[in-house]
């Protein structure tokens, strides 16, 4: 990895890309410092000091601890990514929605502005949940404006992000969205390890339990690795074919379907959707706020084991629609058979189309089983040894996986640019 970074730097056009995305990712950690005007700074960090928010602690996390510190960024990226989720459901759902999808470029510009729109409408609901729920006591705004200047104010910080995420994604190197998160993670990281080193130190911690959760991470950065590198290979024959005096084709190759096709997008969609519970709990008060902690949560006694139930079930389901949209076996079956080329062993057409959906259908059940019990165990390890560990399994795989997404598409770029090197 450090090589590949050594060597795109050297690429003039590439060193602007990275050099391009390193400010607009400083651009969101100092837009995190900024305040939301009308609320007291003060009385929110009482309300994490005092314990009262640990339903959200684990959001604060992959917020980048916008959260904790209500910032303008508060809401983070996660209204797009829900929203994300609603519009692609909806265009299987709704075959009009699928029509406008399937027209090229202006349908996929079409659902990506219902996407931002359906952003800005949950960022609302979020905002509103937040300032005249849970954080009610820290609003100081007075009269119709002051409160619409606090509820804008945290709308336009997801809409900044938004329009950051896209500028990533066009003019930098890798998914912006995804960045976005991965930056909100590691800035988390040096204070969790200070937290760590001080509860060990007053005893509050056992160094072994520590020792055996970070062997855990190690073991689940190495499967998230083995994953997203893992692939089947199809052998591939093509058959000769005379054009004129030339012949073509003959040659062997191969299809590589990857075990991980769809890459951390299924643990950020499940991350999402399970917030959604703890956004509904900021709305009440007393009971109704408990009932959701308690059985909807990590927090609970209950919820921390529905929680890991359903956020396996989401990462599974998912993992096979993500690599369904990814992957159409059927046209890929079609192309194949067009440029004559055939797995040997299995006829063109059809029964290749089957071959191929029976092949992807048992690797991706591995890769969504393994995803979904990397993402879950560390929660329920720290459940059952007492440890208040937020740095969870589904931390880890968004952010190695983000790390080698990205490595992979400097990799890609470096390869186009030595393509053009050689035509030349």
């Amino acid at each position: 990895m450090l090589s590949t970074l050594k060597n795109a730097w050297k690429i003039p056009e590439i060193r602007k890309r990275i050099i391009f995305t390193i400010l607009m990712l400083l651009v969101i950690r100092l837009g995190s410092a900024v305040p939301v005007p009308y609320m007291d700074k003060n009385v929110i960090k009482e309300i994490f000091e005092m314990g009262q928010v640990g339903v959200l602690e684990f959001l604060d996390l992959m917020a980048g601890g916008t959260f904790s510190n209500f910032s303008i960024f508060a809401l983070n990226i996660y209204p797009y990514i829900t929203a994300s989720i609603i519009i692609q459901l909806l265009t299987i759902a709704i075959p009009k929605l699928e029509e406008i999808a399937k027209e090229g470029e202006e349908g996929r510009k079409k659902i990506a502005q219902w996407t931002k729109y359906g952003a800005i409408i949950l960022a609302l609901i979020q905002a509103i949940a937040m300032t005249r729920g849970f954080f009610y006591q820290a609003l100081q705004a007075k009269g119709f404006l002051q409160n619409s200047i606090v509820i804008i104010s945290l709308i336009a910080g997801t809409s900044f992000l938004i329009w950051i995420g896209d500028l990533i994604t066009d003019k930098g190197i890798g998914n912006g969205i995804s960045l976005i998160i991965f930056v909100g993670i590691i800035s988390r990281i040096p204070l969790e390890i200070v937290k760590f080193v001080e509860l060990v130190s007053v005893g509050a911690l056992s160094p072994i339990k520590l020792i055996l959760f970070l062997v855990v991470a190690l073991v689940i950065i190495a499967i998230v690795v083995a994953l997203q590198e893992g692939e089947r290979r199809i052998p591939v024959q093509y058959a000769k074919r005379v054009v004129g005096r030339k012949m073509y084709g003959g040659q062997s190759t191969h299809i590589p379907l990857k075990v991980s096709m769809s890459g951390v997008i299924p643990v950020i969609f499940s991350t999402s959707l399970l917030a959604f519970p703890q956004t509904i709990a900021l709305f009440f008060k007393g009971e109704p706020s408990e009932w959701i902690t308690k059985y909807l949560t990590v927090q609970g006694t209950v919820g921390i084991w529905v929680y890991s139930i359903l956020n396996v079930l989401l990462i599974i389901f998912f993992t096979y629609f993500y690599t369904a949209i990814q992957f159409n076996t059927v046209e890929y079956a079609k192309n194949l058979q067009q440029y004559g080329g055939f797995i040997p062993g299995i006829r063109p057409g059809r029964p290749t189309a089957e071959y191929l959906d029976k092949v992807i259908s048992r690797i991706t059940f591995v890769g969504a089983i393994s995803l979904a019990l990397i993402a879950s165990l560390p929660i329920i390890l720290s459940h059952i040894f007492k440890l208040n560990i937020n740095f969870g399994g589904t931390a880890i795989i968004i952010v190695v996986g983000v790390v080698l997404e990205t490595v992979k598409q400097i990799e890609s770029q470096m390869m186009m640019r030595h393509y053009k090197g050689f035509l030349k």
